[in-house]
């Protein structure tokens, strides 16, 4: 079922869903990089670092690819969202268009 209108068809729920996954992996690895380099060099120069659990150690690289998933997934949900509107937009301006022209020619050929 559609939230409020703004993905009506299969095709754009698809667009949409694809769009999501791919911001998702991009924003893990895009935060998750960084995150990984982080704990290296808190490893090498800090003895708090080095004192935590491994489990928490994963958890704070977890944490930063989570987010970045989540910032990327929804920049890219969105903008595949306006990307979606504005074709359906096109598409009924086309349709107005060719109604019009159809509905000129009938009254010129009169």
């Amino acid at each position: 079922m559609p939230f409020n209108g703004q993905l009506a068809s299969d095709e754009d729920i698809h667009n949409a869903r694809n769009e999501g996954l791919m911001g998702a992996l991009n924003g893990a690895a895009t935060w998750g990089i960084p995150a990984l380099f982080a704990g290296f060099v808190g490893y090498h120069f800090s003895p708090i670092y080095r004192n935590l659990t491994f489990q928490f150690k994963l958890y704070l690289q977890m944490s930063a690819m989570t987010v970045g998933g989540t910032i990327e997934a929804d920049r890219r949900f969105r903008e595949a969202e306006k990307k979606a509107r504005r074709l359906r937009r096109l598409r009924q301006d086309q349709e107005a268009w060719r109604r019009f022209e159809a509905d000129y020619e009938d009254e010129r050929l009169k």
